[in-house]
């Protein structure tokens, strides 16, 4: 993925957990949220350092999977206090945006898959269905190639977008 999916989601999840809270919280979550989606895709620095993509700390390796994403989003959650909304709903809401990061790069075409059960298995997995075009990873996202997935993504999480962007109401 391009990453526009990554971030269209957290964007929406952030969203939610500030409409769900009584008071006018910090539009922080509108950071926070789309970090936590993208952070998996930190192990882009594994090219950097000579560590294959097969590798199990390789890009899609470890971080991407569903144990990473779990202690991401249980630590995520418990860190961010919103006032009005249980410390449950934050947690779970994290554990869902870390989750969809692995998830979500499994629907793509391309790569060699995601180790979600890692540690248990090195393994690679993709989804039975791949929707979603594979993106060029670094300089090449610019050229047409990049420019389609970003357009696909555009199109694709377009509703995760404008929830995400939709100015909250004002509470009388």
């Amino acid at each position: 993925m391009a990453s526009l999916g990554h971030v269209a989601v957290g964007l929406a999840a952030g969203r939610y957990v500030r409409a769900s809270s009584p008071v006018r919280t910090s539009a922080a979550l509108l950071v926070v949220f789309p970090a936590l989606a993208l952070l998996p895709d930190l192990d882009v620095v594994a090219f950097r350092l000579h560590i294959p993509y097969a590798a199990p700390f390789g890009h899609r390796g470890a971080s991407h999977s569903l144990l990473v994403a779990l202690v991401l989003g249980v630590v995520c959650g418990l860190a961010l206090r919103v006032p009005g909304v249980s410390a449950v709903r934050v947690v779970v809401v994290s554990l869902l945006v870390a989750v969809s990061h692995g998830i979500l790069d499994a629907l793509t075409d391309g790569g060699l898959g995601v180790a979600l059960l890692w540690p248990l298995s090195d393994a690679r997995f993709f989804a039975p269905w791949q929707p979603i075009p594979v993106a060029p990873i670094g300089m090449r996202l610019i050229g047409e190639a990049g420019l389609r997935v970003l357009t696909f993504e555009l199109v694709a999480f377009l509703p995760f977008l404008v929830y995400g962007c939709w100015p909250l109401r004002r509470r009388a």
